[in-house]
């Protein structure tokens, strides 16, 4: 006797088995539910990634980090020198000081009439010129603090003090990682079966046999005329940080359920161009039934064609079967009305 694939049940008592009869394992074909996947590789991107760069060309005086820290936005990664701003600084300062009190002494002349009225505009002026000149150098200070543009994980450090860095010198990486994207190709011929919203199971080799589970974020508004292929980008939560850019995900797109006539695969025989099973008829004699296979996954198979609920089939055994055999069955397993999980038709496929 052979056991039977998954979960079983004893089957019915049929009386002695007739001499000769071949011992097989068998099943009840039942509709169940099905979630149909769409399979793609895809390659993870952060939420916000920027690469640090300076906007001048001066020395590092200080770096405010390490490879790797977490970091708030606005948080100080690095001080370059600027010691000759300062002094600019201070010096435009003391002009628009200088500036501010001329023109009121210029706004009390021309109340006593001591000076013309025309004179008060120039001195204005002069004194918006000053300010603007302390903004100047205010902003060319500000350039040399350079600060973490979002809240994320720093890569690794690029620089030391008393480096010379000019403008787009790499210092560090900065990516948001809390969350992350994974964009991923289907094929045009799918776009009508994907939608925001949709389940999405990613696996990395990274972590193998572990399942992250996210969701269908946006579908591209273009097609690729080159591959015929539309890109799907999908959200995935990422706690733990085990995610990171650039990374090669397997993903698997969850279809709406549907119902379907699933067997397991190996009673399923191809011989050539032919595919059929062996059916059980009532006086446990067995006939090949040609059928037409859809999808196969985790050692099931979808009957499209061929077969109707209820038909019991040989599941264990086919290698020694020829049609008007009389077989005897050991323990018989019946197919459950019931949604299927990866759990489930992973248990299924093992004899």
């Amino acid at each position: 006797m052979l056991s039977a694939c998954g979960g079983s049940a004893q089957g019915p008592s049929r009386g002695p088995a007739a001499p000769g009869a071949v011992p097989v394992t068998t099943t009840v074909v039942e509709s169940r539910q099905w979630n149909d996947t769409l399979a793609a590789l895809g390659t993870v991107n952060a939420r916000e990634s920027v690469t640090i760069t300076a906007k001048v060309s001066e020395t590092v005086q200080r770096v405010h980090f390490e490879s790797g820290d977490r970091v708030a936005a606005g948080d100080v990664l690095v001080t370059l020198s600027g010691n000759q701003q300062q002094a600019t600084l201070r010096a435009a300062e003391a002009a628009a000081r200088e500036a501010e009190q001329q023109y009121v002494r210029g706004n009390e002349l021309v109340g006593q009439q001591l000076i013309a009225r025309a004179s008060i505009d120039t001195l204005r002026a002069n004194r918006e010129s000053a300010r603007a000149q302390v903004a100047e150098m205010r902003a060319n200070i500000g350039d040399r603090t350079i600060r973490a543009p979002f809240a994320g994980v720093l890569g690794l450090r690029q620089v030391s003090p008393g480096a010379l860095v000019t403008p787009g010198t790499a210092i560090a990486t900065l990516d948001d990682i809390a969350s992350v994207y994974v964009d991923f190709p289907l094929p045009e011929v799918r776009l009508a079966s994907i939608a925001p919203g949709q389940r999405v199971f990613g696996r990395s080799a990274a972590y193998p046999g572990a399942d992250i589970e996210g969701e269908v974020q946006i579908v591209d508004s273009r097609i690729d005329p080159d591959t015929r292929a539309v890109t799907v980008r999908a959200k995935f939560a990422n706690p733990q940080m085990r995610l990171r850019p650039g990374m090669l995900i397997q993903v698997r797109l969850e279809q709406q359920q549907r119902q379907a006539l699933m067997i397991p695969e190996i009673a399923v025989i191809q011989v050539g161009r032919d595919t059929f099973v062996y059916r059980v008829l009532e006086d446990e004699t067995v006939e090949q039934t040609p059928v037409t296979i859809g999808v196969r996954r985790e050692g099931l198979a979808e009957i499209v064609n061929g077969l109707e609920p209820g038909t019991r089939i040989v599941v264990d055994g086919t290698g020694k079967l020829r049609p008007g055999m009389t077989i005897v069955e050991g323990t018989v397993q019946e197919a459950k009305s019931q949604p299927v999980d990866e759990g489930e038709a992973a248990g299924g496929a093992a004899p």
